[in-house]
């Protein structure tokens, strides 16, 4: 079926949905299909939870008027969200980078949202799936669209772009994360540079801050940037003040603290500002909404239980977060800090070395209460001050007898290792 037609069909549906579990009265069902599913075999299901039209890739699903036979599901899927965005012709601001993009992308939400009439990705739908789903929700009385962007591989982003065609770009960093796909560290700006080289062919705006050297060589001279940075030549200007252990910066005369812990987190905020400040939003309205932005979903939590005062940051973790929340731990003033460290994913074969130069780390600069889990720091080497666990049901077992005073707790890993868990046995 051509395009235009599937689109009006489209318009005439409630929403979009590939699960039928979650799915609205009149929706559109598309019948996706992976490794471990098939979605084809879920039409009646659909239809039964109140679908009006499924979206099929096999002739064997077809079993009524409203089943629509194309080629490929998830192919229809993102033509049909590249048609939306040019229908409803909104400004969209995409962004990725190895950290901090759903942090970055929240404040930048919350920030616009104080002026504008704003919508973002829920959550972290940031691959060829989620992209394409986050586009379909937006309408065309928005101000702006925020569109997150996550790549594994080399031209991932460059695909996202050319589905979600950005007007204004942004990249938080470039760490270790995803080696496994990437390569290396070079792989890993390669690959998230895919937005840059979008944004300079079709002459749209990139936001940049100047102090980031690996970022401005990518970017070098190109005329549509909007910059930032402590310096008076920026078109921003915002300046640190500290992280002890929330996140304090000068901006327009005026002082702003953050909710949000380290130091690694100010340039997530300062792209917010930057952001804000290009587009008008006030000073007070940007303080009011940066100083109430409280994160969750695992993500840099400060939670109180007790006496102990809890860093929960189990959502992911690579080398270079993982680094970065150890650096801010140990320049905080706490006495009494404890580490529970879970393995990083997606590695490949530098696992064993970045694993390794962790607890290099975390030997050096903290005597005692350091806890790994993990397959990959179990098989490290250590001197006697780290508490090595294969699995989280080794720590369980292990951890009953540890008393806690006044601590100070990190709770850092990769999704997979699930280490929010451990609130429960504190």
């Amino acid at each position: 079926m051509r395009i235009d037609l599937l689109y009006q069909k489209f318009k005439s549906s409630s929403s979009i949905a590939t699960d039928t579990r979650k799915l609205d009265n009149n929706a559109m069902y598309f019948a996706l299909t992976g490794a471990n599913f098939n979605g084809n075999k879920f039409v009646a299901q659909a239809f039964k939870a109140g679908a009006l039209y499924c979206v099929v890739d096999d002739k064997t699903a077809v079993i009524n008027e409203n089943c629509i036979l194309v080629t490929n599901v998830l192919q229809t899927l993102q033509k049909l969200a590249t048609h939306h965005r040019q229908v409803i012709n909104i400004p969209i601001i995409a962004l990725t980078g190895s950290n901090g993009k759903t942090t970055t992308k929240e404040l930048i939400n919350t920030v616009l949202s104080t002026t504008y009439k704003v919508k973002a990705t829920k959550g972290n739908l940031n691959n060829h799936i989620g992209v394409p789903l986050t586009l379909l929700s937006f309408s065309e009385d928005l101000d702006f669209g925020i569109v997150e962007m996550g790549a594994n591989h080399q031209k991932e982003i460059e695909f996202l772009c050319k589905i979600a065609q950005p007007n204004y770009g942004l990249i938080t960093n470039f760490g270790k994360a995803h080696l496994e796909g990437f390569g290396s560290i070079e792989g890993v700006i390669k690959g998230k540079s895919e937005l840059y080289h979008y944004i300079r062919e079709n002459e749209m705006t990139v936001f940049i801050n100047t102090e980031d050297i690996k970022q401005t060589a990518q970017i070098k001279d190109y005329h549509k940037r909007i910059t930032f940075g402590s310096k008076p030549k920026n078109d921003c200007i915002i300046t640190f003040k500290k992280a002890d252990p929330f996140v304090e910066f000068n901006y327009d005369n005026t002082t702003i603290k953050s909710l949000l812990i380290g130091d690694y987190n100010y340039n997530n905020i300062a792209v917010a500002v930057a952001i804000g400040n290009h587009f008008k939003v006030t000073t007070s309205a940007l303080k009011i909404a940066i100083e109430n932005y409280a994160p969750d979903n695992n993500r840099s939590e400060i939670i109180s239980k007790g006496n102990h005062q809890i860093i929960l940051d189990a959502y992911n973790a690579n080398p270079t977060s993982m680094l970065a929340a150890l650096k801010n731990l140990k320049q905080l003033k706490a006495k009494n800090k404890y580490l529970f460290l879970g393995d990083m994913f997606e590695l490949g074969k530098d696992a064993a070395e970045e694993h390794q130069a962790i607890v290099d780390y975390v030997e050096t600069n903290f005597e005692t209460n350091i806890f790994l889990i993990g397959k990959n720091f179990f098989n490290t080497k250590s001197k006697k001050t780290s508490s090595k666990y294969e699995t989280f049901e080794d720590l369980k077992t292990n951890l009953s007898g540890l008393k806690l005073k006044d601590a100070s707790i990190l709770i850092k890993g990769s999704r997979g290792m699930a280490l929010e868990r451990i609130l429960e046995l504190l």
